[in-house]
Parts: structure tokens; C-alpha cells; sequence
């Protein structure tokens, strides 16, 4: 399979009043027509990555090291005009709250028409129509009508197909998806996770999902990445994460979900608060909340195990595995 972004090394600091080491060493690619989804509870770093992929995050504060390349083009070296034509053309991103990320002042039609005069040159009157064409794709109720609507207009579950609309306009090779489905209801939110997983294979992308939540990482991903302090803890094929997780850390976020869970039992949790990141890491980020912490945890950083095909993880339980 053919890697379509690689990312090794990565590392983000933000500075200010306080440094905060957002991102540390962190190492992962995504394979052509792949679904990779990034796992964790908040602060874990999830979306700061992705805005790192887009080159989003704010230049006078923060500081990136690494290598990100995408279609082996290296991001952390574009121009600004080189970076224009690659944010909407070569990867796309949906954000996670679309009554933030669409402008109120301007209508639904008039925004993905927008990008599609500046990526392809078209028309106003061929823009348009693509517009149509792309809310028809993303089944949003009358459509046409829905071209002159103003984001503040349409509900919840509508404005973030709206997104997913002008996100796809391009036609992009890559598509990050940074939490979309997280401030709706359920039955919307299942709607929503098919109409993604129906559209990444009809328009070949591959697609970087971020989630909290399990639940919604078994719908739509192939390979997941789980990620604690700003670091991927353990990565591999969706099925291997689930039946068998290695790391602690992922053995209590599958824990931790009502999913399955019988009636009247308790649902566990993981105990204590994740670190804080104010400074690098230099032992076991979760060895404070980890019932198999051992006196080397808290004394080194833990390698990165290969763990079997396709299967990575940072934890002396790793060790184990591979010698068993």
C-alpha cells in the first residue's frame, strides 16, 4: 500500500507565558484509500496534529520539528502560495464545530463556490453548480434552496454536511476529520459516520478520523492510532486495538464505554489525571495512573515496539508480548 502522508518525529511547542509540549516524537503514515483514526480523551494532542497537517496553528507561538510529508512533498517547507493551493486541492479538513467554521455572513452556496473558483479556476456560474452538486452528494434536503441559506439557518446535523460539502469540493486526496460528529445526537451522529464512510470510498480518499469515542472509531476506521500526552501510546489495525490492546492506556479507554457493558454494572474508569505538559517527557507518561508501572517506567521513556505486523507500542508491556 502506498503511504500518502508519512510523519515522523513530529514535536510541537507552544510558547507564551508557559511552554506547553503539546505533540512529542509522535510517528505514523496513512496508506492510500485508508481510514486511520487518531484515539484519545481530550488534550491528548489529537487536533493539534491535524492543524499541523494543514499548517494551522498559530506561527508566532508555536514551534514544529520533525518531518510531515504528504504526496512526499514536505509541509513544513511550503510557501504561502504553495500552502494556499494545498489546503483545499490536496487535503481537506471538516472541523469539529461547523457553526464556528462557516462564515455566518456569507451563504452556504456562496462559501463552497468560493473554493472552488480559487482551486480550479472554474467559473461563477460552474462553481455554483458544483455546489449544488456536492450538497445533492451529501443528501442535504432541498438543496437548491439550501444554496442561499446562511449557516445560522440550518440545523446542527445540516450544517455539518454543509461541511463535508465544502470540504469535498476539490475533490481532495486526503481528508482530516477532526471530531465531526461529536456535538450531535445520536441518530444524526450515525448518519453522519455513514455518509462519511460511503463518500471516502466512492471518492477514494484517504481519511484521518479523530474521536474520542471507540464507539465511533469501529464504524468508520481500518488502523487506529491511541494517543495520551501528546504521544501515540500504540497504533495498529483496527481489530488487533480492540480485541487485544497491549497498552494500558487502551485497555482502559476500551474499558470505559457503555458499549456491551451489562445493566447495573459499573462502568470502569481510569484513575487520576493525565500529566501535565509543560515539560517533555522523559519517562512513561501514564506510568502514574498505571496499575503495571514498574521502577523503570518512571525512570526511562519507554521505546516504541514492534509488536507484530502493522502493531506498535510504547510500554514495557509490549516486551512481553513479543517475547510470549
Amino acid at each position: 500500500m502506498t503511504n500518502l502522508v508519512d510523519v515522523t518525529g513530529l514535536n510541537i511547542r507552544f510558547t507564551g507565558d508557559r511552554i506547553v509540549h503539546a505533540v512529542n516524537d509522535l510517528s505514523f503514515s496513512l496508506g492510500e484509500g485508508e481510514v486511520l483514526g487518531l484515539l484519545g480523551e481530550s488534550g491528548s494532542g489529537k487536533s493539534v496534529t491535524l492543524r499541523a497537517l494543514m499548517r494551522l496553528l498559530p506561527r508566532k507561538r508555536t514551534q514544529i520539528s520533525g518531518s510531515v510529508r504528504v504526496l512526499g512533498r514536505d509541509v513544513l517547507a511550503l510557501g504561502d502560495e504553495e500552502l494556499s493551493a494545498f489546503r483545499g486541492q490536496t487535503v481537506s479538513m471538516i472541523f469539529q464545530e461547523p457553526a464556528l467554521a462557516l462564515d455566518p455572513v456569507y451563504t452556504i452556496g456562496a462559501q463552497i463556490a468560493e473554493s472552488v473558483m480559487r482551486h480550479e479556476g472554474k467559473s461563477q456560474t460552474d462553481a455554483t453548480a458544483r455546489a449544488l452538486e456536492m450538497l445533492e452528494v451529501v443528501r442535504i434536503p432541498s438543496a437548491k434552496r439550501r444554496l442561499d441559506a446562511y449557516p445560522h439557518e440550518m440545523s446542527g446535523g445540516m450544517r455539518q454536511r454543509a461541511m463535508i460539502a465544502l470540504a469535498l469540493a476539490c475533490k481532495p486526496k486526503i481528508l482530516l476529520a477532526d471530531e465531526p460528529t461529536t456535538a450531535l445526537d445520536a441518530t444524526v451522529q450515525i448518519q453522519i459516520l455513514l455518509l462519511l464512510r460511503e463518500l471516502q470510498r466512492e471518492f477514494g480518499m484517504s481519511v484521518i478520523f479523530v474521536t474520542h469515542d471507540i464507539g465511533v472509531a469501529i464504524e468508520i476506521c481500518d488502523r487506529v492510532a491511541v494517543m495520551y500526552a501528546g504521544e501515540i501510546v500504540e497504533q495498529g489495525a483496527l481489530g488487533q486495538i480492540v480485541r487485544a490492546p497491549i497498552h494500558p492506556y487502551a485497555r482502559g479507554l476500551l474499558a470505559a464505554t457503555v458499549h456491551g457493558a451489562k445493566r447495573g454494572q459499573r462502568l470502569e474508569t481510569i484513575p487520576g489525571t493525565p500529566p501535565s505538559l509543560d515539560k517533555a517527557p522523559s519517562s512513561c507518561s501514564f506510568a502514574p495512573r498505571c496499575s503495571f508501572a514498574e521502577a523503570r517506567c518512571v525512570e526511562q521513556r519507554p521505546p516504541n515496539v514492534q509488536a507484530g505486523q502493522g502493531r506498535i507500542a510504547r510500554c514495557i508491556l509490549a516486551e512481553a508480548a513479543v517475547a510470549g
